[in-house]
């Protein structure tokens, strides 16, 4: 099964650049399956992993960026791939 973990956050005005620095020089524990940064208006940044591993199995996460970043609490989601058709 694929796991897909979704993190996304909200920089401050004018902070956006820094923040998606931040979040592409952050690494994990171990490395995922696949991993992909962006960036959207609004200074937003989203960065997905995929796994190949159960739905609640204990996966690596990015950590919560410097406060001085951040407009907001990161929001994160799980998400499990499900076969086309089905």
């Amino acid at each position: 099964m694929t796991v897909a973990l979704m993190w996304e956050a909200r920089a401050l005005p004018g902070r956006g650049p820094d923040l998606l620095a931040w979040a592409r020089i952050q690494r994990l524990p171990r490395p995922p399956l696949r991993r992909e940064t962006l960036h959207a208006p609004q200074d937003r940044v989203l960065v997905i992993t995929w796994w190949n591993a159960p739905y609640d199995a204990d996966l690596p996460e990015l950590p919560d960026p410097p406060v001085e970043l951040v407009t907001r609490p990161v929001h994160r989601w799980r998400f499990e791939s499900v076969p086309d058709g089905e």
